[in-house]
């Protein structure tokens, strides 16, 4: 297993193989279509009026139940009995080759039990981390977003036991449950819609279901009218902020460095190795498979961020460890992004920070900062790797990027 792959491997727990036995609870009903096609043969049924008679599988009450079918009213007896003979050898004969009344579907894969196709969609993610086309934190909102709503389902008169009762009507019965009963913010709600459009997609190409349950679902509030929940920080507490860690951690103070100078998000900084960093060029390297547009990129490092490095005598350790381990400083272990914001909460609380001045803010204070200070706008815009330069990027050999002086130079207040 490559390292990528193992650094994935260990995120979920070591595992080899996805965790849907414990994800998924009905592990009894094995084969969902030999179920429903329990039968038992059609028969002729005289009285008042004359019907086939005959038990199939109802889905939605999980047992056999009565089907008739009526039988014309032809004035004959001997013709009657006759023509209801024929219905009888027909109905028998469609029931054989696994037709049932109550689930009169043209796609056998509908008959599929829910547990089994969300089986299905788990290892699927797990495969698409594996093969580093999916996120981690994706993987784990999408487990997450999938698990709520099974539990949910549960919970109903009617829940879902197959594919073909996810229906529109459901998805919206859910999502009204989650904004209005359980009070969720418009965008939680908007976000649960988006996953599970991307699960319909999954279930409608591998035929699970024939049409998509979430078709004409509207979002409550569009990606515009979503308000950031962080705000930039005033000067005076970024330098406040300096002063404290100068002091108390200087390992959180360069990573509150690399966020404010290179913006380089959180989660990628977790995986930055020091090989991945140039003394001479004074670049840091993000990898296509952790940086979030999946692309790989070079970012300036700034002379200041890489003269916090050399006292801090980072470049000491072997290449391959990470630049943030254990306690912030460069170590084997991988450390999630969780550490980063752990460290900030607490130091929010000490200096009693609205919620608005979150870890992340630091980015956004620094791209403000540059803008303030002249920098070129395309220098700017190189380093926060905006989308309007992608294709630049496209174009550019890795060798052959170098650091941006305007920001290597540059050296602000904090």
């Amino acid at each position: 297993m490559t390292d990528s792959c193992q650094k994935k491997s260990n995120l979920l727990g070591g595992r080899k193989d996805p965790p849907t036995k414990k994800m998924l609870s009905s592990s009894k009903k094995k084969n969902s279509l030999r179920a429903i096609t329990g039968y038992t043969p059609a028969k002729i049924a005289t009285g008042k009026k004359w019907y086939i008679e005959f038990y199939c599988y109802h889905p939605e009450k999980e047992r056999l139940h009565r089907c008739r079918v009526a039988v014309p009213p032809i004035k004959k007896v001997s013709e009657r009995r006759a023509y209801a003979k024929d219905m009888e050898i027909e109905i028998n004969a469609k029931l054989k080759k696994g037709w049932n009344p109550f689930m009169a579907l043209n796609n056998p894969k509908e008959y599929t039990l829910f547990d089994d196709a969300c089986s299905s969609y788990f290892k699927y993610l797990y495969k698409m981390v594996e093969d580093g086309l999916l996120r981690i934190k994706t993987y784990n909102g999408y487990v997450s977003y999938l698990n709520v709503f099974r539990a949910w389902n549960q919970q109903q008169r009617k829940p879902v036991t197959y594919m073909y009762q996810l229906k529109k009507d459901l998805v919206n019965s859910f999502l009204d449950y989650l904004w209005m009963d359980k009070g969720k913010s418009a965008r939680t709600r908007d976000n649960y819609l988006g996953w599970f459009r991307s699960f319909a997609t999954y279930l409608k190409e591998r035929n699970f279901v024939s049409e998509d349950p979430t078709a004409n679902i509207s979002m409550v509030q569009g990606k515009k009218k979503y308000q950031k929940n962080r705000t930039v920080l005033p000067q005076e507490e970024m330098v406040r902020l300096k002063n404290y860690l100068e002091e108390n951690d200087r390992h959180f103070l360069l990573g509150c460095y690399i966020l404010y100078y290179c913006f380089i998000r959180p989660k990628e900084m977790t995986f930055v190795r020091l090989m991945d960093i140039s003394v001479r060029n004074g670049t840091i390297y993000i990898a296509p498979e952790v940086s979030k547009n999946g692309k790989g990129s070079v970012v300036t490092l700034p002379d200041c961020v890489l003269k916090l490095m050399l006292e801090l005598e980072v470049f000491s350790n072997p290449s391959d460890w990470y630049l943030f381990s254990d306690n912030f400083k460069p170590g084997k272990k991988y450390r999630s992004g969780k550490q980063f914001t752990d460290a900030w909460t607490k130091i929010r609380i000490r200096f009693k920070w609205p919620d608005e001045y979150k870890f992340y803010s630091l980015k956004d204070t620094g791209i403000t900062d540059m803008i303030r200070d002249h920098t070129d706008l395309l220098a700017v815009r190189d380093q926060a790797r905006h989308h309007s330069l992608e294709m630049t990027n496209l174009y550019t050999p890795l060798e052959a990027k170098e650091a941006n002086e305007s920001i290597r130079k540059r050296q602000s207040y904090f």
